[in-house]
């Protein structure tokens, strides 16, 4: 039996934390309008300073830079804040990375016709 020091480490792909990260942005921001772009996500992993609990080495740290098309008007802020937190606890659970910076970026923002009101051109 190898000790476990020296069996190696399980290293994820970028591209899968940044599905990881772009599901969890989707479960974030809710429901988005029609003709909106899915959230996407696109990720840097580096070692971090830290050290695994057992010492066995640096903690990997993923950098993630999510995009997204809101509906318009809403409060952008808090929305951008939710879509931060949740990436951070889902790709942490499930992934077992620190993340230190989630950057939210909004393409696009779409704007949602009240209701009864006539589609065409807004001033």
């Amino acid at each position: 039996m190898v000790a476990p020091g020296e069996r190696g480490a399980t290293r994820i792909a970028d591209r899968v934390v940044a599905k990881i990260a772009a599901q969890a942005a989707r479960e974030a921001v809710g429901p988005l309008p029609p003709d909106a772009a899915r959230p996407h996500a696109t990720v840097v992993v580096r070692p971090h300073a830290r050290l695994h609990v057992d010492g066995r080495g640096p903690v990997d740290a993923a950098h993630i830079r999510v995009h997204l098309e809101l509906d318009y008007p809403s409060d952008l802020g808090p929305r951008c804040h939710a879509v931060r937190r949740h990436v951070t606890e889902r790709v942490g659970a499930l992934v077992g990375m620190e993340v230190p910076e989630v950057a939210v970026q909004i393409e696009r923002l779409h704007l949602v016709a009240a209701h009864g009101a006539v589609h065409g051109r807004t001033r």
